[in-house]
């Protein structure tokens, strides 16, 4: 019976036991109720290994490399350790050892029940995980190693031990598939850790692996790959490929720190020998300054013309017949790039073909704006009241949302992520805003002033008409006249602050530093960078961001440092166009709005505040009076001068809190400003925020004041708001203070 027992427990079937781990009935009234206790337990560790056998040998034949490797292994583990204690057994029994057969000629079943007990949890435990594999049809690897991982834990020594191998063979082919993706780019067609586009694949890595190497491996691979597709000249080196091999080699993604530490390491060995080999810095300087010079309106003369070309293409269509010529398209944008190219600077350039106008919303037909006759100032404070968590900009220029992109090829794509060209959109789209506003304001001034000096042709000194409608028709043109100087100079002070401190302090700043010159660099890291670092001419910085936090340790640019500086670069550039802070940016749209409607308003009445004295009224007009228009049009205006004072206040005072409320402070609202809706884009927007720089004495934060301070000056250079304007403005009209208020 000894040797049918030690059959059973090999594996084999017998007729002791005919279904499964009980005695045959027959055989029951033979045996010791304690013998046939042992028999069944031993019978059910049988059980279960055959089981477990069973099931490895069907998994083995899997499509998946990483369960035949867990199946490979275990079957190996169970051959040597298992299937050896039995034959050892088996052996000692032959050889008639003391420790098992007792007096030479007997075996108790106690004796071997206490051999095979240190695998009834193992077994019972291989079980489940047979289970659970089979229960699923197809396994990727970070699931699998996470399950693996997670029973490794366990007080069982023996059950602990088999999950750890177990897990080490799964993360060994792993880090083959790895090994393949990260040295020599290639994506396997069987369990492909990535796409074809080199994406990182749902359930490729385990939760083991941090965010940080995802990102690095994702990279990496991406980058290697792309290089090896492209053939480009120059390969990454044999001898360091060999190196980033054996270091994978030494780790797996267990040890999490060492994992970490490793892929970093190769992440910027890859990063500086593209920085020196594939992306030269003679790229990334055409790009820095492309964009810069298209979507930061650095290229001052193709900006305006590309205003006037979009300006011109809505006329044509508004001015067209009905039918498919009245929509404008994407492709109509294009043609608009082009002809506003010609006779600029940027007619021949080669980087003028990667922009392209996007219409989120699809081909539309233009609209005029439309100047509303409601309560203007009511809608202002209740505007100021209830703040928007996000203020696009992209639809002032256009009507709709407009999207200027920019595409990007190998190996630029390595520097410009997606992310980085939302940024860029966002600035391009307030930036422009700012622009065509301004246009139009100095263009309605210039007609003002050709009205001005047609009527004085024929009116003399006087603003014409009766005795009585003498004085309405002055106030009327002396407030017109006030309202588009006041429109003009807060555009003129806020986009040559935009322009001046920010956008060309930013970008030489950025070009010095993309010089590779390691003192500046290393001040730029470390936030130590004072105001004449860079550039005799540059204004203070703004405070750096904890992602640049990184050591120089080079004399030449790499890859990494290059990415780091260019993203506190768009940081900055978001800061300092105060993008970042929804109150102010809620109120510059405001003050937009207001200037195009009043422009507009301007351009139905002929370009002239005042209307013509002929058109005044006439002798049949059923009750017309002379001077009804004029009243009319000094109501409008009326409207819009007390509107835009409000929205100026109200600009000023939420400056002014900036500079101590700390608006740029790290937080989810820091950004929301900035965010567009541009679910029809496929994106989700961006988010930006300015940390607090290290250093002594908080540098970072006083000099984010002192920026601001600046444009506060430009806008309070002659006390306009530092002085009380309703005070201000009661004592201009002869009103006492005390009878404003109701109390004489």
């Amino acid at each position: 019976m000894i040797a049918e027992v030690l059959l059973v427990l090999a594996g084999h079937s017998s007729s002791l036991f005919p279904t499964d781990h009980k005695v045959h009935p027959n055989f029951a009234p033979l045996l010791h109720p304690g013998e046939q206790q042992c028999l069944e337990a031993l019978a059910r560790i049988a059980c279960i290994y055959r089981k477990i056998k069973q099931t490895s040998n069907d998994l083995a034949r899997s499509p998946s490399r990483y369960v035949s490797a867990l199946c490979a292994t275990l079957n190996h583990i169970l051959r040597t350790e298992y299937e050896s204690l039995v034959v050892d057994t088996e052996a000692k029994i032959l050889k008639r050892d003391s420790s098992l057969v007792a007096r030479g000629s007997f075996v108790p079943l106690s004796s071997i029940r206490a051999i095979f007990a240190e695998w009834d949890a193992p077994l019972v435990a291989l079980e489940s995980l047979m289970d659970e594999l089979q229960s699923t049809a197809q396994w990727q690897p970070g699931p699998l190693i996470d399950l693996l991982l997670a029973r490794s834990n366990t007080g069982v020594h023996r059950t602990a031990s088999i999950y750890s191998r177990l897990c080490e063979a799964v993360q060994r082919v792993w880090i083959a598939q790895l090994q393949a993706f990260m040295i020599h780019g290639s994506v396997a067609s069987t369990d492909p850790l990535a796409s074809s586009d080199y994406m990182l694949s749902e359930g490729a890595m385990p939760n083991c692996v941090s965010t940080q190497s995802r990102d690095s491996i994702a990279y990496v691979g991406r980058a290697i790959g792309t290089v090896k597709a492209a053939r480009w000249e120059k390969q990454f080196p044999r001898q360091q490929a060999m190196e980033h091999t054996k270091h994978l080699d030494s780790v797996l993604p267990q040890d999490r720190y060492e994992f970490d530490r490793i892929i970093a390491d190769i992440r910027i060995a890859v990063s500086e020998w593209l920085w020196l080999n594939v992306l030269t810095q003679k790229d990334v300087d055409d790009a820095v300054e492309s964009l810069a010079s298209y979507f930061l309106l650095r290229n001052g003369e193709f900006a305006l013309s590309l205003i006037r070309e979009i300006e011109r293409l809505k006329m044509s269509r508004l001015t067209g017949r009905t039918g498919p010529n009245t929509m404008i398209r994407e492709q109509d944008l294009r043609l608009a790039l082009l002809r506003a190219s010609l006779g600029t600077s940027a007619q021949h350039d080669a980087s003028l073909s990667r922009l392209s106008f996007q219409l989120p919303t699809g081909p539309l037909r233009p609209l005029l704006p439309s100047f509303g006759h409601g309560p203007l100032v009511n809608d202002v404070l209740a505007s100021m009241s209830n703040l928007p968590e996000h203020t696009p900009f992209d639809d002032l220029l256009l009507g709709t949302p407009l999207i200027l992109n920019y595409s990007v090829s190998w190996p630029l794509d390595l520097f410009l992520h997606a992310s980085d060209l939302r940024i860029y959109a966002a600035l391009f789209a307030y930036l422009s805003s700012l622009r065509k506003t301004h246009t139009r304001v100095h263009l309605c001034w210039t007609a003002l002033s050709n009205a001005q000096r047609a009527r004085r042709r024929w009116t003399g000194l006087g603003e014409g008409g009766t005795a009585e409608d003498l004085e309405v028709r002055k106030e009327l043109l002396r407030c017109g006249w006030g309202v588009v100087r006041e429109m003009s100079w807060f555009l003129d002070t806020l986009l040559g602050y935009v322009m001046t401190e920010v956008v060309d302090i930013e970008f030489r700043r950025l070009k010095v530093l993309l010089a590779g010159k390691p003192a500046a660099i290393a001040r730029q890291m470390t936030g130590g960078q004072s105001r004449g670092d860079l550039n005799p001419a540059s204004a203070s910085t703004f405070p750096t961001s904890h992602s640049t936090a990184s050591t120089v340790s080079s004399t030449h640019l790499d890859f990494t440092t290059l990415r780091q500086l260019h993203a506190t670069y768009l940081e900055r550039l978001i800061t300092g166009c105060l993008l970042s802070n929804s109150a102010l940016t809620s109120v510059i749209r405001s003050i937009l709005e207001l200037c195009e409607q009043f422009v507009a308003q301007v351009e139905r009445w002929g370009g002239d505040i005042l209307p013509e004295l002929l058109s005044e009224g006439s002798l049949g007009a059923r009750g017309d009076r002379v001077g009804e228009m004029v009243e009319e049009r000094r109501k409008i205006v009326a409207e819009v001068n007390d509107a835009l004072n409000a929205l100026l206040e109200s600009f000023y005072e939420q400056l002014s809190l900036s500079t101590t409320q700390q608006p740029f402070s790290a937080g989810p609202d820091a950004s929301k400003s900035t965010m567009y809706n541009m679910s029809t884009a496929n994106t989700t927007g961006f988010h930006t925020f300015i940390r607090p720089k290290r250093g002594k004495g908080l540098a970072g934060d006083e000099e984010v004041r002192r920026h601001v301070e600046r444009l506060l000056l430009r806008l309070d250079f002659n006390g306009e708001f530092s002085t009380h304007r309703v005070g201000r403005r009661a004592r201009q009209k002869g009103l006492d203070i005390l009878k404003e208020g109701g109390l004489t």
